[in-house]
């Protein structure tokens, strides 16, 4: 490994962990385009390599500092919704890495950027200005 290809691995790194801290994301929306567009890896490498990185060591810390000050706020999270949404995680992350594999690298592109694309669609808010317009025109 080169000294470069090792700090822009950890720089990728650790803008997806402050990311993923800081609003809950940071493997797909950080890690997946930044290993693709860095350090040339194909869509495939790249969503297996963020979901490897994503493993409990990684995110155990954060997921426990926020446990605690949620507590601490009186906000508690359920560990109970924690435990059936990690299990549909990772029944839908096994089929959907199988999906994923099967499907061409262009396809599976698109589909991300569409998925990217709509989420920031929604959280700006567009989808109700958008509407907004289309009803201003009749």
């Amino acid at each position: 490994m080169t000294a470069q290809l090792i700090i822009t691995a950890i720089i990728i790194g650790l803008a997806a962990g402050v990311l993923s801290g800081l609003v809950g994301v940071g493997g797909g929306i950080i890690m997946v385009p930044a290993l693709v567009f860095f350090l040339q890896y194909t869509q495939h490498q790249a969503q297996g390599t963020s979901l490897a990185v994503l493993t409990l060591p990684v995110v155990i810390i954060a997921s426990l500092y926020y446990y605690h000050q949620c507590q601490k706020q009186g906000t508690p999270i359920d560990l109970r919704i924690v435990i059936l949404l990690g299990a549909g995680f990772l029944i839908g992350g096994y089929f959907g890495s199988k999906i994923a594999i099967a499907i061409n690298q262009d396809l599976l592109k698109k589909i991300f950027a569409i998925i990217l694309f709509y989420t920031a669609f929604k959280l700006l808010e567009w989808d109700s200005l958008f509407l907004k317009w289309i009803k201003g025109l009749f």
